[in-house]
């Protein structure tokens, strides 16, 4: 009788060994991680399939791999991506410079952070305390494209980054070949109004290069000039110079529709808006922007200004 009591609780405790082992082994297969070596050299644990990611300003990146973030990007007072609200709607706000308490109370699982600068100081260290912290590529040298590349193996999605860089090549080529005798041999810039001043895009960013290397367009020569010494996207650039600019189009990106500019001969003499070759966008669409998304809308609205 002892000995059947004995031989019935020891098939218990195996029983019960064995479920635990097995549970222990589900759990560590359901938040497994993978080690990478990100753009500063760390080698970051990244868990498999995260669920509360965080990536200030690389939302376009997270939404073209039909991924959310538990918190999006905005800077100054509520001024966020608006063109991509369509797929961020409702989802709270976190200040770019990544307020530590803040990162903290949205619990992340996984930290993409856009820039070099947004971890010096030792914010980097004190990030990879909260949560996993992997700093993408980036830099005036990297392309979206590779930006893209390199969130895609975070998340474990390089084959739907090549997709979508495939599809983009494939749309930039149908524009070309649909507009051919509006691109070739014709020149085009992009400036943007903001608080009554004027900047001109760099030809080698953002909207600048998908005019130029993309599409093929002629490079004005006063965005040659401005190109040479830019050390951002934008170059404040002054309303006298931009009336000698010698561009067949000029699409504006206009965040300040009642600036005084808009009523100074200079602005009239330009030549695009002298000869109605003047296309606006408001600061809700996509130009000041970098990523997948944000080139396609932009790729989009040239097509339509030229049809």
């Amino acid at each position: 009788m002892v000995r059947k009591l004995l031989m019935g609780t020891m098939m218990s405790l195996t029983v019960i060994i064995l479920s635990a082992c097995e549970f222990s082994n589900s759990f560590a297969s359901s938040t497994s991680a993978r080690t990478l070596t990100d753009a500063q050299g760390h080698e970051v644990e990244v868990p498999d399939n995260p669920q509360r990611m965080i990536g200030t300003y690389l939302e376009d990146y997270l939404v073209a791999l039909d991924e959310k973030p538990v918190a999006q990007w905005t800077v100054g007072e509520g001024e966020i991506q608006e063109y991509l609200q369509d797929d961020l709607e409702g989802i709270p706000t976190i200040n770019f410079d990544l307020p530590y308490e803040d990162v903290l109370n949205y619990e992340p699982d996984l930290l993409l952070i856009e820039s070099d600068a947004t971890v010096e100081g030792g914010k980097y260290e004190e990030y990879e305390k909260i949560a996993p912290t992997y700093v993408v590529k980036n830099g005036t040298e990297v392309s979206w494209e590779e930006t893209l590349e390199d969130i895609g193996q975070v998340l474990d999605k390089e084959d739907e980054a090549q997709d979508i860089e495939t599809n983009y090549q494939n749309a930039v080529e149908n524009v070309q070949e649909e507009f051919q005798d509006q691109i070739d041999g014709k020149s085009a810039a992009v400036i943007w109004v903001t608080n009554n001043s004027v900047f001109m895009v760099a030809e080698d960013r953002s909207s600048g290069r998908l005019l130029y290397d993309d599409l093929g367009f002629e490079v004005p020569e006063l965005t040659e000039e401005v190109s040479k010494d830019a050390e951002a996207d934008w170059s404040q650039v002054s309303l006298e110079s931009l009336s000698q600019l010698d561009a067949d189009y000029l699409f504006l990106v206009n965040s300040d529709e009642a600036a005084a500019m808009f009523d100074d001969p200079l602005w009239e003499n330009i030549p695009a808006v002298e000869n109605d070759q003047l296309f606006e966008f408001g600061p809700e669409s996509s130009w000041l922007y970098n990523g997948p998304i944000a080139y396609t809308q932009m790729l989009e609205d040239i097509k339509e200004s030229l049809q």
